[in-house]
């Protein structure tokens, strides 16, 4: 049986501990995953080379080697420490708000939606750093893998859960703040071929319901809710539900936290007291 080393069971990273625990466990009851559960997860003492080896297993092709893509994923993530801290963060997100997520070892190993953010922040530390080939390579290739397309200029922030993810495009100059929820399908788009910043700006705590478009530099106010299928051209106000083609406001959010909530129904919209 593999066991938790000194180095990696600590109090320090919890999330990777009990993703460890549930691998073992996992290697047990699922006989027939147990080499898969070692590469990925077990032979790995501590997160960042867990990642970095998960990353590079789902990109590498006869383009670019898994092994090639390893050793520039480790180096990304050695020299930009937050990328690790931020896939910690969006693993929490996924656990506690996705009713189908049952450990963090599932997103981990299979939810796309993880993978392509990781893919993106990669990306995104090389295009900052003057690699833009290589990350533009990295966003075309985790579009071809994941049918998730996000520019490596985009900014994301930490706690970022996507689910399903199919679909999803998040355009050059997009900002998504902390603690956002999306569903599949969501675009984060500009309204043409006009250039400078032209993408929405998605503020914390916001929950963004499924084939929902967002266009133009625009900014959805923080813990907001969009209407699964609405098209938004204006700004969101803080706190407001949207919906619609275009989209109007129906009323509050009915929570302090839309994107924790992830209530895709809108049954109770005026929750001033619940919004604010």
């Amino acid at each position: 049986m593999a066991e938790l080393t000194s180095r990696s069971d600590t109090v320090l990273d919890p999330v990777w501990v009990d993703t460890r625990r549930d691998a073992i466990a996992t290697a047990e009851t699922e006989p027939a995953l147990a080499s898969m559960l070692h590469a990925h997860v077990l032979s790995h003492d501590v997160f960042e080379d867990a990642l970095s080896y998960q990353i590079s297993q789902k990109l590498g092709s006869d383009e670019i080697s898994a092994l090639s893509l390893h050793q520039v994923i480790d180096q990304a993530i050695e020299r930009e420490p937050s990328i690790a801290v931020a896939a910690r963060a969006d693993l929490s997100a996924t656990f506690e708000r996705d009713p189908a997520c049952h450990s963090y070892l599932e997103p981990f190993l299979f939810f796309k939606g993880f993978h392509a953010l990781q893919c993106q922040r990669v990306a995104h530390h090389l295009w900052a750093n003057e690699h833009r080939f290589l990350a533009k390579y990295i966003q075309s290739r985790a579009s071809e893998v994941f049918g998730v397309d996000m520019h490596p200029a985009a900014k994301i922030g930490r706690g970022i859960m996507i689910d399903h993810a199919t679909g999803v495009v998040v355009g050059e100059t997009a900002v998504i703040e902390d603690g956002v929820s999306m569903l599949h399908g969501v675009t984060l788009g500009g309204t043409g071929k006009e250039g400078g910043d032209r993408h929405p700006k998605i503020r914390g705590g916001t929950m963004i319901g499924a084939n929902a478009t967002i266009l133009g530099n625009i900014e959805i106010g923080k813990c907001s809710r969009i209407g699964a299928g609405s098209v938004v051209l204006e700004n969101v106000p803080p706190y407001t539900t949207v919906a619609g083609v275009p989209a109007k406001v129906i009323g509050g959010t009915g929570y302090e936290q839309p994107a924790m909530a992830m209530d895709q129904q809108f049954l109770d919209c005026t929750g001033s007291e619940r919004s604010q």
